[in-house]
């Protein structure tokens, strides 16, 4: 019986490191988002030392977004419902 628990707590243990990793994704997703509208609003009405930070930024955003997924996080925290 002390088998059974411990597999238990193991389940237990990858139950929640799998919800953390979707909670973690989700917030990518929607940081990448966020990243991405806003470096397209400063880029556009920035000035030029502005534009060249904000270039990094969407970069960035959209590397996060490819890896995160775009829906990823809309579905998960339940945006636009």
């Amino acid at each position: 019986m002390h088998d059974s628990n411990f597999i238990m707590v193991i389940f237990d243990y990858l139950d929640n490191l799998g919800s953390g990793m979707e909670f973690l994704l989700a917030l990518g997703s929607i940081l990448g988002l966020i990243g991405v509208v806003v470096g397209f609003i400063v880029f556009v009405w920035g000035g030029g030392r502005l534009r060249k930070h904000m270039l990094g930024v969407i970069v960035f955003s959209i590397a996060l977004l490819a890896v995160c997924g775009i829906e990823t996080g809309v579905k998960y925290f339940h945006i636009f419902r």
